[in-house]
């Protein structure tokens, strides 16, 4: 077999904030168990052994949730003790955590510096559009104790980047995130996009207080393009993963992230009950393929041929297949497809990819050439 990503939520869709736009609490009102609680001792060492007995090569495991620190530290020390017990055949490990950064002092710092986390932190932008939608259950601010906990990561040598999801604030702001970014030395960027519950696909619902349109998407992305091209030349411009995917699309045919690829990949996402899904995005009922408790790696890709779920990511709409961007934008992923309809059909931001490319689409080749003679 070959390397594996697996996705671990120890905690399920659990958290302690209530961040007004969390794609996972949709997910979770629409399963028949809403939140499978902790992640037991027992599940963990099941599936850490499963995983490394099986991945050739490499292994990348990304705790995510809900809050996956919620666990408890205690949690993520035994992780890495069973990690080192079942890596008899001196697999290469990545671990990553992708936080809200609020359980986060100086112990968690120090053990996420010192077994090499890779750490996520959600980050809106400023002060302003982060507060916006990004509250505790009480409706407290959550910024300076993220900012914070990005000082005591800082502190430790942890590495970490910065993780932003666009809404309607942020795609309104995006000079004053970027330079904000910039002042606070932040190298390593994602922006994602806002969703909309799956259900409001073909609705006519009105927009949430959130939502964030494809043309607003496309202008906010646009701009943060020429801020990032102007540090380009200047030699000082932030890893900004969506970028370096285009740039990877256009040299090599093919990016890290799975949503740019035009298909889904092959991934285990694996719940605090050891139920397997094959997408952060479809954990849900009807696509559930098996539990590591009960079943093997090779039972639960069976499970995902017999639901076709990567084959209904293939088909492409015929207007896609004349659009001079394909080749970059490649239909998007099939999570944003579904907010046009349930059934798949044209990237709910095609508008968004068509401004970009228009927009950055001849800058993007040109430094694709320049690294090419490097």
């Amino acid at each position: 077999m070959p390397p594996v990503s697996l996705m671990i939520k120890p905690a399920s869709g659990l958290c302690n904030l209530r961040c007004r736009y969390c794609f996972y609490a949709d997910e979770m009102e629409n399963r028949s168990q809403p939140s499978c609680g902790i992640m037991s001792e027992e599940t963990l060492e099941t599936v850490l052994k499963k995983v490394l007995e099986t991945a050739e090569g490499f292994c990348s495991i990304c705790f995510q949730g809900g809050e996956p620190t919620l666990a408890g530290l205690p949690f993520f020390r035994r992780a890495v003790e069973l990690e080192r017990k079942y890596n008899v055949r001196g697999l290469s490990i990545q671990n990553a955590i992708q936080t809200n950064g609020m359980l986060l002092n100086e112990e968690w710092a120090a053990f996420l510096a010192e077994n090499q986390f890779l750490t996520g932190i959600s980050l809106d932008g400023t002060i302003h559009t982060h507060n916006a939608y990004r509250r505790t259950p009480e409706g407290q601010d959550t910024f300076i104790k993220v900012m914070d906990s990005i000082g005591l990561l800082e502190k430790h040598g942890a590495e970490y980047n910065i993780l932003t999801v666009v809404h309607n604030r942020c795609a309104a702001a995006p000079d004053k995130i970027y330079r904000y970014y910039q002042k606070q030395g932040f190298r390593y960027l994602q922006f994602i996009p806002c969703l909309d519950p799956l259900q409001t696909a073909n609705s006519t619902a009105a927009p949430r207080e959130y939502s964030l349109t494809p043309e607003a998407y496309g202008s906010f992305l646009c701009r943060i393009f020429d801020l990032w091209h102007d540090d380009l030349q200047a030699g000082r411009q932030p890893y900004i993963r969506q970028f370096e995917n285009y740039l990877a699309l256009i040299a090599e045919g093919r990016a890290e992230s799975c949503d740019m690829n035009g298909c889904c990949s092959i991934q285990y996402v694996a719940e605090a009950d050891g139920s397997v899904y094959p997408c952060d995005f479809f954990s849900l009922d009807e696509y559930r393929l098996g539990s590591l408790l009960e079943n093997s790696f090779a039972e639960i890709d069976a499970k995902r041929q017999e639901i076709q779920f990567i084959q209904k990511s293939l088909p492409l709409p015929e207007e896609c297949k004349c659009c001079p961007y394909l080749s970059l934008c490649r239909n998007g992923c099939m999570r944003h497809r579904m907010m046009n309809s349930q059934d798949g059909g044209k990237d709910y931001f095609c508008r968004s990819w068509q401004m970009f490319f228009a927009h950055c689409g001849s800058r993007l080749e040109e430094i694709s050439r320049i690294i090419a003679k490097k």
